[in-house]
């Protein structure tokens, strides 16, 4: 069965209130949750960016859901403390945090004053913050000097189960060389060719664990709301590499979002009052191979998104009792099922 859970995107809004926002999904259903982690929105309409790990432990404590973060070490944070702070959110809850290591945007990583490197030294710069992760959450004292420099490092809180660091990949590329590294892959919502392809590439090179899906939507009981709010608020998101990676400000997204009509909006937002067409998108979602889909209304009032998709969304996307009941039975008379002992 797939996994349904909240997108928090600290971007667009407050802290607090996204904290009830989060609680709210929990009692209605939702099934985990996720949330960005920047410093600078993508747009000043969105207007908002509380620090992600503050939350994180606000959130973890004040629900039973389990977490996971899209963060970038090696710039904005040394590895050393993107370890520490994970470390010490899986040492208090066990088995509910995981984090989506990337190779990070310059609008959230040039407060540091340090150039903006191209995207293969941001990529062999993540690799050696990966690696440095995790042997500091495996207990070890850690000195390695490269694109990233550690002087005997080492956390004294180890947790029992290390945090798994998923790979968060938008290119078929970024997706096969992170078959290398990763504990499992994070995307978003793509057209279908595409995303089949960066699965097979990530499975093929011998990647592991869970592909997880963030899927942005907007839904509105008519399809002019939904249309415009997906305009408001997520127009400057609708560009390909490099430039979501390069732009420095809030203020530059707004630039070259200025004139992004709906057709663009639609390639990237899947936009509709219908609730049985969102349906479809996430069943289709489903189908491909992905294990967990994150929904990112990407409206800034959640309320209603989140009743409407609890009630008329997530029991579509879930067996019946009876139908899981029935498939159990199955699988049960079946035996185990072939290559599980490989």
């Amino acid at each position: 069965m797939v996994t349904v859970g909240f997108h928090a995107s600290h971007e667009q809004i407050s802290p607090g209130q996204l904290l009830k926002d989060v609680q709210h999904a929990e009692r209605a259903g939702f099934d985990a949750a996720m949330c960005s982690d920047h410093i600078e929105p993508w747009s000043a309409r969105q207007g908002h960016s509380g620090f992600a790990w503050s939350w994180l432990g606000a959130a973890l404590a004040t629900t039973k859901l389990r977490f996971g973060v899209v963060t970038a070490p090696g710039q904005r944070y040394h590895p050393a403390i993107i370890a520490h702070a994970s470390a010490t959110l899986a040492s208090m809850f066990p088995g509910r945090f995981w984090m989506a290591t990337g190779s990070g945007e310059n609008m959230n990583e040039h407060i540091t004053g340090d150039a903006w490197p191209p995207k293969e030294t941001r990529q062999r710069r993540l690799e050696e913050s990966v690696e440095v992760i995790r042997r500091l959450h495996r207990g070890e004292e850690v000195t390695h000097h490269g694109l990233v420099t550690v002087e005997q490092a080492r956390i004294w809180e180890v947790p029992d189960t290390p945090p798994q660091l998923i790979a968060p990949a938008i290119s078929v590329d970024t997706a096969r060389r992170a078959a290398a590294w990763a504990d499992g892959l994070v995307t978003v919502n793509q057209p279908a060719d595409k995303l089949k392809e960066m699965l097979a590439v990530y499975r093929d090179n011998g990647g592991r664990g869970k592909a997880i899906l963030q899927v942005h939507l907007s839904w509105a009981p008519g399809e002019g709301e939904a249309t415009a709010v997906a305009l408001d608020q997520w127009r400057t998101n609708t560009f390909d590499p490099p430039i979501p990676w390069d732009l420095p400000t809030a203020g530059h997204f707004d630039g070259v979002g200025n004139h992004v009509g709906e057709d663009q909006v639609r390639k990237t937002v899947n936009i509709s009052a219908s609730l049985d067409r969102h349906v479809e998108w996430l069943a289709g979602y489903a189908d491909l191979g992905f294990d967990e889909l994150y929904l990112h209304f990407v409206g800034q009032e959640q309320e209603r998104f989140i009743d409407a998709f609890a009630g008329e969304v997530l029991p579509q996307l879930r067996p019946s009792p009876a139908l899981a009941t029935s498939a159990a039975a199955t699988s049960a008379a079946a035996g185990p099922a072939a290559g599980t002992g490989a």
